[in-house]
């Protein structure tokens, strides 16, 4: 199959207003302004703006260029957050450490297997590129894996790899060795300013984290120039408002030139675990100002797009994109990834039937339920993504 083959067409467009008048076309090939004239008083597309977009375009996804693979290299974490979907139930006494999901490492003979598996789905795809996140778990609880991983990766073709890590466990020399490697990108979260973060990204010995990763950060990033870094901010009732602080010492302790901000709403997603938050104007309008401010500093904010699915969960059968556990379970998200009951297959057998992954296959966030019908959030996040399009606009970054 060539490289030019894309997933299966479907209208996964978006049609938002702005808040200036006028209104924001997201499609899987790009994005537009619209004037309110070109679209209808009752917010569709006239055939002739649609037909517009679609010769422009705008409605046909770009193709594949690489294929997405992300590995656990551990199950294991070293944090007890209560809200983690890895986790299989609560701490009944109270404390920081909730049963997980159980324990694999990835080992030598494992990371064989993976890249094997990946090299013939790259031949039949016609892809010659390999985009790999290393995930967990925590994947620094196993560095030497982490390492080996991205080493020999890199003889499947052109390597752009990231890390989700908590970084607690990150050092300089680890920064240093794994940019080297082949890793270029890292994702680090924090829930809230300090105190909000620290009652609830917790040590599973107990005891916060803030300043650690704050201090680990800092320090790998003067160590290894070249990484990037992805700071995902997790939203809920519990931290709101401690969000304007944060940015402000976000910036004052990393380079913003190096980083790149998300506010992410946190749903239901752990056991026991609620968010209660509102998603109306009045939190629209705190995504808001935290965005805007984000941008003064000098972050980089990710445009939002249309509504379309990750590679590795949006086709099935790991066609141009997997994800695969530390054991060699395959799952089709990893939201599932390590968790019993949701396997879709085996590195040894391949992946299972349509009829024997019927209701296990799903796409990411799919498990997320954040309190509110569909539409309230859609509703919420076109206010949230309409006013973030039109401050990229007016600063020249879109």
């Amino acid at each position: 199959m060539p490289a030019t083959q894309s997933a299966p067409e479907a209208d996964r467009s978006r049609l938002i207003k702005a808040e200036g008048g006028g209104w924001w076309f997201l499609g899987d090939g790009g994005f537009a302004r619209l004037r309110p004239a070109q679209v209808g008083p009752d917010g569709t597309l006239p055939p002739s703006t649609e037909r517009y977009l679609r010769e422009t375009g705008l409605y046909e996804g770009k193709p594949f260029s690489s294929y997405s693979l992300t590995v656990l290299t551990s199950t294991d974490c070293n944090l007890g957050c209560g809200y983690c979907f890895q986790n299989t139930g609560q701490d009944l006494s109270g404390g920081s450490r909730p049963p997980r999901i159980k324990h694999a490492r990835l080992t030598s003979e494992m990371i064989t297997e993976v890249l094997d598996f990946t090299k013939v789905r790259m031949e039949a795809s016609g892809l010659k590129r390999l985009a790999l996140m290393l995930f967990g778990g925590e994947p620094l609880l196993n560095p030497r894996g982490a390492r080996e991983l991205l080493r020999r990766a890199a003889e499947l073709g052109e390597l752009n790899a990231s890390m989700v890590s908590n970084g607690t466990l990150l050092t300089p020399l680890i920064a240093k060795e794994l940019n080297a490697a082949g890793l270029r990108s890292v994702q680090i979260t924090f829930d809230g300013d300090r105190d909000e973060h620290d009652a609830i990204r917790i040590k599973r010995s107990g005891g916060g984290t803030f300043d650690m990763i704050v201090h680990n950060v800092a320090k790998a990033m003067a160590a290894a120039p070249s990484l990037q870094w992805h700071l995902r901010i997790n939203v809920s009732h519990l931290n709101r408002h401690g969000m304007d602080e944060l940015v402000e010492r976000l910036a004052a302790k990393f380079d913003p030139a190096r980083c790149s901000l998300q506010f992410a709403l946190i749903g239901d997603v752990g056991v026991g675990y609620g968010n209660d938050l509102s998603y109306g104007s009045s939190l629209a309008g705190d995504f808001t100002r935290w965005h805007e401010r984000a941008l003064e500093l000098g972050f980089s904010v990710s445009r939002p797009k249309a509504n379309t699915g990750c590679q590795a969960c949006s086709v099935k059968d790991g066609k141009y994109g997997a994800v695969i556990n530390a054991d060699g379970v395959l799952s089709s998200c990893w939201e599932t990834a390590g968790r019993p009951g949701w396997e879709v297959g085996t590195l040894a057998d391949g992946y299972m039937t349509a009829e024997e992954t019927e209701g296990r296959w799903i796409a990411c966030d799919d498990q997320y339920e954040h309190g509110e019908n569909a539409a309230a959030l859609a509703a919420f996040q076109d206010q949230v993504d309409a006013a973030l399009l039109d401050r990229l606009n007016a600063a020249g970054r879109l």
